[in-house]
């Protein structure tokens, strides 16, 4: 199968650096741009802390990349797209040829 791979998106990484009084704060580095093709899925609405929230779940194809490599996206990695945000839940091969990837991933919007 024939992915349309025409939207860049940057692999993200999650880094903590300890603040001296026992916790930590986080940042995120990019480790690379690869192009992906994004499909909805499915859709919710939950109750947030402030407001509504919307979570979208999407499927994003991409090439394959080996086990261990940096530009292979892991489950604990992010996915961005301008301001858009993708946190990866899962990645697997998207058929069997192993050619390209399938990240499950999900994105959480102001409702």
């Amino acid at each position: 199968m024939a992915y349309a791979l025409n939207r860049p998106m940057v692999l993200e990484e999650a880094t903590t650096t300890p603040d001296g009084v026992g916790g930590y704060s986080e940042s995120w580095s990019a480790l690379g741009t690869l192009w992906c093709e994004l499909r909805a899925g499915s859709a919710s609405e939950r109750r947030g802390l402030i407001a509504p929230e919307g979570r979208m779940l999407f499927r994003v194809y991409l090439r394959a990349a080996p086990q261990g490599s940096p530009q292979r996206p892991r489950p604990d990695q992010r996915l961005r797209e301008g301001a858009r945000l993708f946190t990866i839940l899962a990645v697997s091969e998207a058929e069997p040829s192993g050619a390209y990837l399938v990240c499950h991933a999900r994105e959480e919007v102001p409702a």
